[in-house]
Order: C-alpha cells, then sequence, then structure tokens
C-alpha cells in the first residue's frame, strides 16, 4: 500500500526518457491499455446517434432542436482540449489526463440519472455535454499516445487499430439501443421505459470508468514528453520541422481544417441515418438495426485498412485521398437514390469513412516532434465540427426531407478533401 501511495504520476514535459527509443515489443502493453479507453467513446458516440433519433419520438422534439445534443457533446470538444485538457497533458503527463478524463466521463453518466427522472432534454444535453468533457480529455490524450509510442512507421496502423476497436463500441452501441432501450415493445411507448433502461446503462458505465481510473494509477504506464519527441523526430528527418516555431507548422494547420469537415460530415451523417431510413420506409427498431450494421462496416474496414497500412505500396495520403473520394461518390447516390438502395448507399458512406480519421490525425502530427502534444490537441479540437454540421442538417430535415438533407455532409467530404 504504500508503494501505491509514493507512485510518481507526473513527468516533466523537459525530461528524455527511454521512451524516445522504444521497440514494438515494449510499446504493446501500453498501447494495449489505452486502446481500450476507444471502445469507450465509441460506445458513447454510438449511443449519441441512437439517442438524437428516439428522443425526438420519446421528447417531442424536432429534428433541429435534437442537434442540441451534438451541439453539446462536440461543443466539450472545442472548449477543452486546447484549454484545460492540453493544459493537463503537457503539465501532469499522459497518465493523470487520462484518469482525470475518465473521472469526468463518470461524471456526465451520472448526470444522466437525474435528467432521465425528469425526462428533461436540457438535462441530457447538460449531462452530454460533460461526457464530451471527459471524452475530449482522454482523446487528447489517448490520439496523441498511440501516434507517438513506438517506432514512427506504425503509427497510421496502430491509430487505425485502436479507431477499428472504437468502431466496434460505436457497432454494439445502436445494436443494444435497438433489442434494449427501445425495442419494437417500447418503440412506440411515451411513458419513459427506454429512457430509464438508458439510465441504467449509463450508471453502469460511469462504474466501469472508475474501475478504469484505478487501473491507470497501478499499472507502470510510460510518459512520452515533449523532449522525447523532439529526439525521435531529429532522429527521423534532422532538424528541418523541429526548430520551426508552432505558428509556422502549416503541415499541422490543414490536418485541422480537415479533420473539422470530415468529423463534421461524419456526425451529420450518423446523427441522421435513423431519419434517413425511416424515410425510405423503414420503422424506428429496424433504423437502429441497419445503423449498428453500418457502424460494424465501419469497424471491420478499419481493420481491413489498417492491415493494407503494412504494404509498403498503400501509402497512407493516397489512402486518405480515395476513402475520402469514396465517401463522396457514394453520399451523392444516396442523395439521388430512395428505398433500399438508398439505404445502401448511405451505409457504404459509413464503411468508407473508415480510415479518414485516424489517418488525417497521424498526417498532421507528422514531423511536429517538441510541438506533439500541442497539435495534437488541436487535432482532437476539431472533432468539434460535430457541433457544426449536424444542426444544419437538422434544419434542412425541418425544411425539406433526409435526403436532401445528406447534402450538407458532401460538402463537409468535399472540404476535408481540399
Amino acid at each position: 500500500m504504500g508503494r501505491l501511495r509514493s507512485r510518481k504520476v507526473t513527468i516533466r514535459d523537459d525530461t528524455i526518457t527511454s521512451a524516445a527509443h522504444l521497440t514494438l515489443r515494449q510499446s504493446l502493453l501500453p498501447n494495449l491499455l489505452v486502446t481500450t479507453l476507444f471502445f469507450l467513446w465509441g460506445f458513447a458516440y454510438g449511443l449519441l446517434d441512437v439517442l438524437n433519433s428516439h428522443f425526438q419520438h420519446h421528447l417531442s422534439i424536432t429534428p433541429t432542436l435534437s442537434a442540441l445534443l451534438s451541439t453539446a457533446y462536440f461543443g466539450a470538444y472545442f472548449l477543452l482540449p486546447p484549454t484545460l485538457s492540453s493544459f493537463i497533458l503537457r503539465r501532469y503527463g499522459f497518465r493523470v489526463t487520462f484518469m482525470t478524463g475518465l473521472l469526468i466521463f463518470s461524471v456526465g453518466c451520472l448526470l444522466f440519472w437525474p435528467s432521465g427522472v425528469y425526462r428533461s432534454f436540457g438535462g441530457f444535453c447538460g449531462s452530454m455535454f460533460v461526457v464530451g468533457a471527459g471524452l475530449a480529455t482522454l482523446e487528447t490524450a489517448a490520439d496523441p499516445f498511440l501516434s507517438i509510442c513506438g517506432p514512427p512507421r506504425y503509427s497510421e496502423i496502430r491509430l487505425n487499430l485502436a479507431q477499428a476497436v472504437q468502431g466496434v463500441g460505436s457497432f454494439v452501441a445502436p445494436l443494444l439501443a435497438s433489442r434494449v432501450f427501445f425495442g419494437k415493445g417500447l418503440s412506440e411507448d411515451k411513458g419513459g421505459e427506454g429512457l430509464k433502461n438508458v439510465q441504467w446503462v449509463y450508471l453502469g458505465v460511469a462504474g466501469f470508468d472508475v474501475l478504469l481510473v484505478g487501473l491507470f494509477y497501478v499499472v507502470p504506464m510510460v510518459e512520452v514528453t515533449d523532449a522525447d519527441m523532439g529526439v525521435q523526430e531529429r532522429e527521423i528527418v534532422g532538424n528541418n520541422n523541429n526548430n520551426r516555431p508552432f505558428r509556422k507548422q502549416y503541415n499541422l494547420f490543414l490536418a485541422v481544417w480537415s479533420q473539422f469537415c470530415y468529423v463534421g460530415a461524419q456526425v451529420a451523417v450518423a446523427n441522421y441515418f435513423i431519419n434517413f431510413c425511416e424515410e425510405a420506409g423503414r420503422d424506428r427498431a429496424t433504423s437502429s438495426d441497419l445503423l449498428a450494421v453500418g457502424q460494424g462496416l465501419y469497424a471491420f474496414n478499419r481493420f481491413v485498412a489498417s492491415g493494407l497500412l503494412t504494404i509498403p505500396a498503400f501509402k497512407p495520403r493516397y489512402m486518405l485521398a480515395v476513402y475520402l473520394g469514396l465517401c463522396f461518390v457514394f453520399v451523392t447516390a444516396a442523395m439521388n437514390t430512395a428505398g433500399t438502395t438508398s439505404i445502401a448507399m448511405l451505409m457504404l458512406v459509413l464503411c468508407f469513412e473508415s480510415c479518414c480519421f485516424a489517418t488525417i490525425f497521424t498526417l498532421g502530427l507528422r514531423g511536429l516532434g517538441r510541438h506533439t502534444k500541442m497539435g495534437g490537441s488541436l487535432l482532437v479540437a476539431a472533432i468539434s465540427g460535430g457541433m457544426v454540421f449536424p444542426p444544419m442538417t437538422g434544419a434542412v430535415v425541418d425544411a425539406r426531407d433526409a435526403h436532401t438533407a445528406i447534402a450538407i455532409p458532401m460538402i463537409g467530404y468535399i472540404l476535408a478533401f481540399m
């Protein structure tokens, strides 16, 4: 017990550690532990897509108003990573940032209980903001950690595999929702049974978060400092980018723009996927199942993309260009078809979104050296594109229909490509 109390959990960011030369085998355990976190925010994000649709029915709100859930969740990504989360990461290191993010996330999950009791949409939005704040803090540390913990040539593969685990969480969440929260027996129920089920699941997630906090405190964790990144970058590319001031890291700023537009488009498609399927003739429970299938394709193709990236001929930037191009092709086809065909086209959009986020992220961090943590914070903040595109999409759903509204994410894919 005394050994645990005396455990050193922080390290100065100007300290050079052995992490600068981690081998693939040495980096395996810490990367596996951090990868478990990706399931958490995949699950939370998957529930967000389902709650967006079902709250329209159970709380009698419009598609535009339901987009406030996404605005609250992704608004936290706009505020936290460049400010508090970045400060904690740079001042106290990865371990403390992981623990802080998990604690904030657990508080947000607990807040779902009173929100459900009072059937308060405003309360759910507030709870979702706190959940987003916790996940934003986790992601501020987790994405850069996986990008830099281990041999640099495997950075895209590490992050794509972790994102595939996130995809599994996004697959499980709508499937659970369609079977347990808002199944066929509860889909037309306005008495609140579905909302009670949501409360219990978030309570269980909060308990799991607390257990993970203890695990991150006890398990030895690698701390990768800015000084380590400087050493590693000099060994790879010399001093070209490492001596540049942060304001001249132009590749990073282009990646932030691309990430902002891509995530906005991705979230808009997922948020209104169920509305789109209902418009195409499916009921709400079946639409949730179809969303789960789409998220399953998304997760599967992330594993495929990770495998392709191990082949030298498949360069990350070419993969990104092809996948974003296919997203544009299939979302355009979904807009201009109807029925089962349009649903299939939109599911293919989810499938080919798979490697875009991780690849943009790692390409944006490449060459930053001592600026890696700050650059990672900005790339995580770019996830706040999810608070901009869904309200615009919801407004078009209200004014016209879901098929027309898909033009908003289509524009997002074009802007991300540019």
